[in-house]
């Protein structure tokens, strides 16, 4: 998958694509990250990306020149054509099924807003989506752009070692991971649930599925409001005392206590 990154401040996305997944992603092919400097792309010799707001008011905004240019020749530049998002706190909000929505797509042009905003006629005329990653304010979109990157590159075949993981994260259901344990097996008095030490796999599945559900019933009880619960799932927080809470939120209910 290719990722095209427009900004103005090239420098702040160089370290993180360095690290970690991201690095084995673009290492091994996977991915490819183009960084493109917006600067290169303003008409005038003083490099100008942004100018005051007609009208007036505070702050400035980005102008449609080279916001527009450096989208047009990335376009050209490869026979795949990318979907535009500009990464915006008045976009539509980030969240899981979004990012699997954009694991689909070739090629993704991220653009970096900054300062005010952009000039409205460039996103109208060349942006195909405009996202957030939530509800407050960044200083640009650059750390937008990562996270945007980084969540749906995961998603990507091969990019994890584990193919599992992905299936198996936070937000790939609508329930919170269960908690997760590891050596040494007793620290400091105190040691995992014995479920986990059985060595029994179903039984392991099913403390773990509850315990999802215990979690996210104290943290996000919104979550479930949305989980489709299989016939099983049912008939195990029925025997546990847990779904006469989760029907709860079905009928509106905010907060609740837990059964223990």
């Amino acid at each position: 998958m290719i990722f095209d990154i427009i900004t103005i401040f090239p420098e702040l996305l160089a370290s993180p694509l360095e690290e970690g997944i991201l690095r084995r992603a673009r290492r091994s092919g996977r991915i490819s990250v183009n960084i493109v400097n917006l600067r290169d792309f303003a008409p005038d010799p003083h490099a100008m990306t942004d100018d005051r707001p007609f009208g007036g008011g505070e702050g400035m905004v980005m102008k449609p020149e080279p916001l527009t240019a450096a989208v047009e020749e990335r376009q050209q530049c490869l026979p795949e054509k990318g979907r535009v998002i500009l990464l915006s706190p008045q976009g539509r909000l980030f969240d899981q099924k979004l990012a699997r929505k954009l694991a689909g797509e070739k090629r993704l042009i991220l653009i970096c807003g900054r300062y005010e905003g952009v000039d409205e006629r460039f996103a109208q005329g060349w942006v195909d989506e405009e996202i957030s990653i939530g509800d407050y304010i960044l200083s640009g979109g650059e750390l937008a752009a990562m996270v945007v990157i980084d969540s749906v590159a995961r998603l990507l075949p091969g990019v994890l070692g584990c193919t599992g993981s992905a299936e198996n994260d936070t937000f790939s259901r609508n329930l919170l991971k269960h908690p997760q344990y590891t050596r040494p097996r007793v620290f400091r008095g105190q040691e995992p649930p014995e479920e986990l030490l059985s060595g029994n796999h179903e039984k392991i599945a099913e403390f773990r599925f509850l315990a999802s559900v215990r979690r996210t019933l104290q943290r996000r009880p919104d979550l479930l409001r949305r989980e489709r619960l299989s016939a099983d799932e049912v008939k195990l927080l029925e025997r546990h005392g847990l779904y006469r809470q989760v029907q709860y939120l079905d009928d509106g209910e905010e907060d609740h206590g837990l059964a223990g």
